[in-house]
């Protein structure tokens, strides 16, 4: 029984790139591999928004309203749906004078059990650090 560990890493904003929603679509298309795995294989993704990264996660995005286009607040809430760990850099987010209360934290609607995290950037580190694959967007 093996586990592959994929950390995204999100460093850039959410304006004039999809990269950022890219990765948070690859980190949830992950949970569906497994009918490729071995009985007993895994694959867990862990998601951490750094930098001008955590721009990506302040909450009551109108993109839907605005451009019918799908938010990147309901992509992060799809990953909280399946279990997938978000890590946001609390640094980070007060750099940019924002603070918990900004950013999606839950997914109460969806029936999402997990929460978003507000870290400490010494706490993402430890996490890409535990990764078998780690991927910057």
């Amino acid at each position: 029984m093996a586990t592959t560990k994929l950390g995204f890493i999100v460093q850039r904003p959410p304006y004039k790139s999809e990269n950022p929603k890219l990765a948070l679509t690859h980190a949830i298309a992950s949970q569906s591999v497994e009918i490729y795995l071995d009985d007993g294989d895994l694959v867990t993704a862990d998601i951490a928004f750094v930098g001008d990264g955590v721009l990506n996660c302040i909450k009551d995005q109108k993109a839907m309203e605005l451009y019918d286009l799908s938010s990147t607040e309901s992509h992060i809430k799809m990953a909280l749906l399946l279990d997938l760990n978000v890590l946001v850099c609390k640094e980070d987010l007060e750099k940019f004078g924002l603070s918990e209360s900004d950013v999606v934290i839950d997914a109460e609607e969806f029936g999402a059990d997990i929460e978003a995290k507000v870290v400490p950037y010494d706490e993402i580190s430890k996490m890409m650090e535990e990764q078998n694959h780690l991927l910057f967007f």
